[in-house]
């Protein structure tokens, strides 16, 4: 299942403590600038070969975050 949530229900879950796996797809020079606490970095470029280190649970719930660099 895929949903979008806004930035206060994501607010919410790390406030609460939610187990979510927070994935920032951002290239790594913007990640070292600035990231969400508890955020583990997928540059979009890395996909096929960080995914399966990065999410060895199938099960977790999975938060992608990114933004749009223009």
């Amino acid at each position: 299942m895929v949903a979008n949530i806004g930035r206060e229900e994501l607010k919410a879950k790390i406030d609460r403590g939610d187990h979510f796996v927070l994935l920032e797809v951002l290239g790594p020079q913007y990640y070292r600038h600035s990231h969400l606490p508890g955020a583990q970095n997928l540059p979009p470029g890395e996909v096929d070969k960080m995914a399966s280190s990065l999410l060895p649970d199938k099960n977790a719930e999975i938060v992608l975050y990114c933004w749009d660099e223009e």
